[in-house]
C-alpha cells in the first residue's frame, strides 16, 4: 500500500474563511484587525501540519487527508478574530483553535462512516479509500490529539473539551436512533444540530474569550452567537445539498437525499405531504429512489435530477432558508452586550454570509 494525501493547504485568509471582503475595513486600525487575524490563521495552519504528524507513516497520511483536502477554517477563524476582543492571538487562543479543528476533523471521519458517504471535500471519503475500521481509528487518533493539546491549556480547557465531546456523541447518538414517541420530528432535528454542529463553534467562540484575557462578560454572548450560527449553517448545507453545482459542492446534487438522510427540506416535505397531493407524489418519488439506492439497485440519474429539482423548486426548501436567516439573526441578536468594532461588525458580516453561500 502506498497511501497518500492530497498536497497540504496554507491558511485561507480571513476574507475568504469568513466571506469578509478586505472593502468593509476601510479604516487603518480595521485593516490591522484583518491582518492580526490572518497571521493567526497562518500560525494555526502551520501547528495543525504539526500536531497532526504520526510517527507512523499510515497514520501520518490518514490523519492529514482531510485537512489537506481544503476546508473553511471557520472554528479557528471565529476563535482567532473573537480573540480581539482581547490580547489577540496569544500563543494559548492559538492552540486552542487547532484544537477545535482537529476535533472538527475528527468528528467528519466518524460522520462519514456513519453516513456510508463516499465523497467529502471533493476527494473520495476516508473510509472510501482504507475502509471503516482505518477511518474511526484515525478520527480516534485526532481526538486524542487534541486532547493532548488542551491538556496544556489547563482544567477549564479539559472541562470544555469534555463537555463538547459529550455532546457531539449526543448528537450523533440522537440522530442516528431518531425522535422518539412524542417528540417533534424538526424539534428534534434543531436540537441534534446544536448538538453536532452548533456546541464545536461554540467552543471555538469560548476560547477566543477564555485564553485572550477578553472581559468574561463576552463568553456567554460569544458561546450563543457560535451555537445559534452552526445551526443556520448546517440548514443552508441541506439546501446546498439540493445544489445541482458539483463543482462548488463537491458532490452530486442529492447526496444525502439519497443517502436517506432526514433534511430538513424533506421533513417540511413529509408534514406537507399529509394534506397536498403534488407533495405526497414528490415524497413518494424520493422514498422510491432512496429505497433502489440503499437495496443496492440501479438509481436512474435522470430521474433523480428531476426528482431533486422539483425538492429544490418546492416551498418546503425556501422554508428552510428562512429558518437558517431565523438562527442567524437570532445568533447576531446574542452580540448586543459586545462592544461596537471590528468584531462586532466581522461577526455580523458572517452571519449574513452563512444564509448566501452556495458551497
Amino acid at each position: 500500500m502506498n497511501p497518500s494525501a492530497p498536497p497540504a493547504r496554507r491558511g485561507s485568509g480571513l476574507s475568504s474563511s469568513l466571506g469578509l471582503a478586505e472593502k468593509l475595513f476601510s479604516s487603518a486600525s480595521e485593516r490591522r484587525f484583518v491582518a492580526a487575524i490572518d497571521a493567526g490563521l497562518e500560525r494555526v495552519e502551520e501547528g495543525l501540519l504539526v500536531e497532526m504528524a504520526f510517527g507512523d507513516d499510515l497514520a501520518d497520511v490518514t490523519s492529514r487527508y482531510l485537512l489537506s483536502a481544503g476546508g473553511k477554517r471557520i472554528r479557528p477563524t471565529l476563535a482567532l478574530l473573537i480573540s480581539q476582543l482581547g490580547d489577540g492571538a496569544t500563543d494559548a487562543v492559538v492552540s486552542a483553535a487547532q484544537a477545535v479543528e482537529i476535533t472538527h476533523l475528527a468528528s467528519l471521519y466518524h460522520d462519514d462512516v456513519m453516513d456510508e458517504a463516499t465523497m467529502r471535500r471533493g476527494v473520495p471519503s476516508a473510509q472510501s479509500r482504507w475502509g471503516n475500521n482505518v477511518a474511526i481509528l484515525t478520527g480516534d487518533l485526532l481526538f486524542a490529539r487534541a486532547s493532548t493539546i488542551v491538556a496544556d491549556l489547563g482544567e477549564e480547557a479539559i472541562k470544555l473539551q469534555a463537555q463538547t465531546f459529550e455532546r457531539l456523541c449526543l448528537g450523533q447518538l440522537h440522530e442516528t436512533i431518531g425522535p422518539r414517541e412524542g417528540d417533534d420530528p424538526i424539534d428534534h432535528y434543531l436540537d441534534v444540530l446544536s448538538d453536532k454542529t452548533g456546541s464545536l463553534i461554540s467552543m471555538a467562540a469560548k476560547v477566543g474569550v477564555m485564553f485572550s484575557g477578553a472581559p468574561t462578560e463576552f463568553l456567554g454572548p460569544v458561546a450563543a452567537f457560535g451555537e445559534k450560527i452552526g445551526v443556520a449553517f448546517q440548514l443552508v448545507d441541506d439546501v446546498i445539498d439540493l445544489s445541482p453545482q458539483l463543482e462548488e459542492t463537491g458532490k452530486r446534487a442529492g447526496t444525502d437525499l439519497l443517502a436517506g438522510v432526514e433534511t430538513l427540506p424533506l421533513m417540511y416535505l413529509r408534514v406537507e405531504a399529509q394534506t397536498d397531493i403534488d407533495s405526497a407524489a414528490l415524497l413518494s418519488e424520493i422514498e422510491a429512489n432512496v429505497r433502489a439506492a440503499t437495496a443496492g439497485g440501479q438509481v436512474d440519474e435522470a430521474d433523480l435530477a428531476e426528482t431533486v429539482r422539483q425538492l429544490r423548486e418546492h416551498d418546503v426548501t425556501r422554508r428552510t432558508h428562512d429558518e437558517a436567516r431565523r438562527w442567524a439573526t437570532s445568533a447576531v441578536d446574542a452580540l448586543a452586550p459586545l462592544p461596537q468594532g471590528p468584531v462586532k461588525k466581522a461577526l455580523t458580516r458572517f452571519a449574513q454570509r452563512v444564509v448566501e453561500r452556495s458551497s
